[in-house]
């Protein structure tokens, strides 16, 4: 049985508008920022044709996204390999698709596979990581990406449990 979440119609709405198209699954807002805003999205592991997502956690803040891409366009993923634990990384994705397992409905057909961004190793999207690590997973990219762009805690809120 699924426990999954939706977004209100009002968070759909927002979701859309800052991602500019329409929503092609199910999600539910994980993290927010004090004054309500959507920074994290819980995307349901199948599009509404089948397909498989994988991105579970979407970061779609758009001031923390352009941060981000900014430190992913000065080769911050290739940094960030060279500063973090491998091992911690291989857990992060091992929880991470593990907790996508959990959360399939759709149990025919393709499945998403893999961890952060639909990788097994490595780093593949530092947005992916940040958002991972928003949520409250002990992801070591995210805490990277956070500790880089001086992310102020205080300013979000994780409302996912």
């Amino acid at each position: 049985m699924s426990t999954f979440r939706d977004a209100s119609p009002q968070d759909v709405e927002v979701v859309e508008t800052l991602l500019g198209r329409t929503l092609s699954g199910r999600c539910a807002v994980a993290v927010r920022r004090v004054d309500g805003r959507p920074v994290v999205i819980e995307n349901e592991p199948h599009m509404r044709d089948g397909t498989p997502m994988p991105t579970l956690f979407w970061l779609i803040d758009p001031e923390l996204h352009d941060e981000v891409s900014r430190i992913e366009g000065n080769g911050g993923v290739h940094r960030f390999e060279d500063l973090v634990d491998s091992e911690r990384l291989v857990r992060t994705h091992a929880t991470y698709e593990k907790r996508r397992k959990e959360s399939t409905v759709r149990l025919e057909g393709a499945q998403p596979t893999g961890g952060v961004g639909g990788t097994r190793i490595g780093i593949k999207c530092l947005h992916a990581h940040l958002a991972n690590f928003l949520i409250g997973a002990d992801d070591p990219v995210g805490e990277l990406v956070a500790e880089t762009i001086g992310l102020p805690e205080l300013v979000l809120q994780n409302i996912r449990d």
